[in-house]
């Protein structure tokens, strides 16, 4: 079983990787059985190798800082708020995460502030539902 102090390691990883641009350490986080789930922009990625090219290509200069994590005591699932910053924009986003027997993340959906239209350029990568 995955303990919570492992739950809140993974998430912290995964976010002061993605802050760095360490994809390698990203990676690491992650299951290759990856779902990736943005509801506000109804995408869906599948898998560890679309869900890191994603991230390489997403545009801009963005900044992360967690927050807050919290996770549950079954080691299964935990959630993040963070604040993003692009510029002089700053958003608040609140992130659940689920995990395999691993401890590797396995699912990730992203609530962002408000609905918006994706950036053109990620077709390659995502479903839309």
């Amino acid at each position: 079983m995955t303990t919570t102090a492992e739950l809140r390691a993974a998430v912290e990883t995964y976010w002061s990787a993605a802050d760095s641009r360490d994809w390698d350490a990203f990676a690491a986080t992650l299951a290759d059985d990856v779902l990736y789930d943005l509801p506000q922009t109804r995408e869906r990625i599948h898998g560890k190798e679309r869900y890191l090219r994603f991230n390489r290509e997403y545009p801009g200069d963005w900044r992360v800082r967690v927050e807050r994590i919290v996770a549950d005591h079954e080691g299964h699932q935990a959630a993040a708020r963070t604040l993003v910053t692009a510029g002089a924009e700053e958003s608040h986003a609140i992130h659940f995460f689920t995990f395999d027997g691993a401890g590797r993340i396995n699912g990730i959906t992203d609530f962002w502030p408000e609905a918006y239209e994706p950036p053109a350029g990620r077709e390659h990568l995502v479903e839309r539902y």
